[in-house]
């Protein structure tokens, strides 16, 4: 059996045949049967989707356009990030859900059945207690929540966790990959069945709420909250923070993030953008009329985290790969505190590798401003 796990492949090269040519060479080994990647929205992904085919032509590859990538060099843009896995400890599955919108429970368990039944037919290990799923969704869809729901389901307890597709912030067009093409508003669930002791988590970094507002005015569908407090939303968030509606930005939003309190926990619903019109808040995550929002002391953001990296490492051991769903929002606040060389050391020291997303799937739910993942431990060698 090779002792080979998984291997981590990086292109800069904005040419799409050279980038997928360099990411092959770097994930030659004949062990790998899987390639997952990550991808910035900078490329022409027509000409990506074919040149990547062609590359991994007779391997299963799967991947989708991110809001940045987070590679061995700690976070990147503009750049391709590729994980190889061996197929003596990893079989893994995946389905294309062509219509996020139109997902039903029956699609849900046919998902799932189909998913079992490809990695069981691999005779790599049990399938329960030793399978997670990862699912990568249209990032712009906000058909998020209820795809999640239903998915969760069918999906008999076992872990989840995953990362909506970004493209680097301009909030136009998000891609998921399958198979030789790019998709929209479609979603990819995969299953890791893998020998490799494993924890699916996730963790943000609110530290205690402050003031409350009330959404009285929305369209849940679009995500759209016209009105806090009766107020326009803009507005009345700016006064909250004491700035004025102009200097309202992504990276404002980054460091002062409205929670939502659901069974005793704060959850972070991120605002998008601004729209000038109406001054209405558009929202990564689930809102409707009647919710209260909390503006929210954000604690040290790698204080959560490194605490869960230590504890699942006393755990495990160490890790082989923990890939992860980190919220763009958390890299923006990150850049804005001048913290990037400190999370580049706790990125290399934990083999953290994935991408920056435009929110994060754990369990079923739809999460804003988390960083949430998989720890895989290496095990013996």
């Amino acid at each position: 059996m090779s002792n080979i796990k998984t291997i981590t492949a990086i292109t800069r090269s904005i040419d799409p045949a050279i980038a997928s040519q360099e990411l092959r060479q770097q994930l030659s080994d004949p062990n790998i049967a899987f390639v997952l990647f990550y991808c910035s929205s900078v490329y022409s992904l027509e000409r990506l989707a074919s040149s990547m085919a062609s590359a991994f032509n007779g391997l299963d590859l799967v991947g989708c356009t991110t809001a940045g990538e987070i590679t061995p060099n700690g976070y990147e843009q503009h750049s391709i990030i590729a994980i190889g896995f061996s197929d003596s400890h990893f079989a893994i599955s995946a389905q294309i859900v062509e219509s996020m919108e139109n997902f039903t429970l029956i699609d849900a368990q046919e998902t799932i059945n189909k998913l079992t039944e490809n990695c069981y037919v691999k005779k790599l290990t049990s399938i329960k207690n030793n399978s997670f799923l990862l699912t990568l969704l249209d990032g712009l869809s906000a058909d998020e929540e209820q795809f999640l729901v239903t998915l969760n389901s069918a999906s008999g307890g076992i872990p989840h966790f995953g990362g909506s597709a970004g493209d680097d912030i301009h909030l136009a067009t998000t891609h998921v990959f399958y198979q030789g093409s790019f998709y929209q508003n479609a979603a990819i669930v995969l299953m890791v069945n893998t020998t490799c002791a494993f924890e699916v988590f996730s963790c943000n970094h609110i530290k205690y709420p402050t003031s409350k507002v009330v959404v009285t005015a929305a369209d849940a569908d679009s995500r759209t909250v016209f009105e806090l407090n009766a107020e326009p939303a803009a507005l009345e968030y700016a006064r909250l923070l004491n700035v004025t509606v102009e200097e309202l930005s992504p990276y404002l939003f980054a460091l002062y993030p409205l929670a939502v309190k659901v069974g005793g926990q704060y959850y972070i619903r991120s605002i998008q953008k601004v729209n000038e019109a109406d001054l209405s808040l558009t929202f990564y995550c689930a809102v409707d009329v009647g919710i209260v929002l909390s503006t929210v002391v954000m604690d040290d953001i790698f204080a959560s985290l490194t605490s869960e990296l230590t504890r699942m490492t006393f755990q495990y051991g160490e890790p082989e790969l923990v890939l992860t769903c980190d919220c763009f929002l958390r890299r923006l606040e990150i850049e804005q505190r001048e913290q990037l060389e400190q999370a580049k050391v706790l990125q290399k020291r934990y083999n953290i590798r994935g991408f920056n997303t435009y929110g994060e799937h754990i369990d079923g739910t739809h999460l804003n401003q988390t960083f949430t993942g998989v720890f895989i431990a290496r095990g013996n060698e």
